[in-house]
């Protein structure tokens, strides 16, 4: 028993000091392990990832996403700047690489490390298409979100080990909780904190959008030919992901603010 004490104390020691204020959100979140630990692991990892794939360069669409990462990361500073926050980016080093793949996908590595699959163009469409799934990608390294990932999961690990530890001495028992608690801390905890992280890049990507120069209901209509495609996806509540139709009335409700926020910077 004093050993399950002692682990909640820990625990509860961490996840109160290893918090942060995010910017862009307002909100304290974990913070487990710092950028000065994540970004060089997270440089390398995208400095070998492109090393083992077929990188498109010098083509006019890798020049699109080139340009359009620019200027949404510009959009970002002038975000940051002009709210009090300066040196935030100043650890961060952009880079937007096309990598050839049929995979319909998009993602960012913490620091600002961005990789489009050429996959995804068609359903892009446009440049406003792109800079609306790169507003996201974006978003989700200035909100930390692949910091709070890994915080929460090593947080969910440490509560996993603290329940499995009160039972070792009914290994029946203990062994009934480990499976519950593996299936339901994903359903109820994991699952749920990843589809707010979406809905985060989603409303952040639209603010950045609109400042960068792009119509913010762009977003919209990427998630409408993103939700032809993706009719047969699990149900929100088992998915990492918002459905198409949520983001869809999520990004039409935010957009006026997206579009108001930008016209402080014009």
């Amino acid at each position: 028993m004093k050993k399950v004490t002692l682990l909640i104390i820990i625990s509860f020691f961490f996840l109160i000091s290893a918090c942060s204020v995010n910017p862009f959100t307002g909100k304290s979140t974990m913070a487990l392990v710092s950028n000065s630990e994540l970004f060089p692991m997270s440089f390398q990892e995208y400095d070998s990832f492109l090393k083992e794939h077929q990188v498109v360069r010098n083509t006019s669409e890798a020049r699109m996403i080139q340009d359009v990462g620019v200027k949404i990361a510009n959009a970002a500073d002038i975000w940051l700047k002009a709210n009090g926050y300066p040196n935030y980016l100043e650890d961060y080093n952009w880079e937007f690489n096309l990598v050839q793949d049929e995979q319909i996908n998009a993602w960012c590595m913490p620091g600002g490390k961005i990789v489009f699959y050429t996959g995804i163009l068609p359903v892009a469409k446009n440049e406003a298409g792109v800079a609306a799934v790169m507003g996201h990608e974006v978003a989700h390294a200035l909100a930390n979100h692949g910091q709070q990932r890994m915080s929460a999961g090593q947080y969910q690990a440490i509560l996993g080990m603290i329940g499995s530890t009160a039972l070792s001495k009914n290994p029946q028992y203990q062994q009934v909780f480990e499976q519950a608690y593996g299936v339901g801390s994903n359903v109820v905890g994991m699952l749920p904190f990843s589809r707010k992280h979406e809905s985060e890049a989603d409303k952040i990507g639209l603010t950045l959008m609109a400042i960068a120069g792009y119509e913010p209901l762009e977003a919209a209509h990427l998630w409408e030919r993103m939700g032809q495609l993706n009719q047969n996806s699990p149900p929100e509540i088992l998915s990492t992901h918002p459905s198409s139709q949520t983001r869809i009335q999520n990004i039409i409700q935010w957009a006026p603010d997206a579009r108001r926020e930008a016209s402080k910077y014009k």
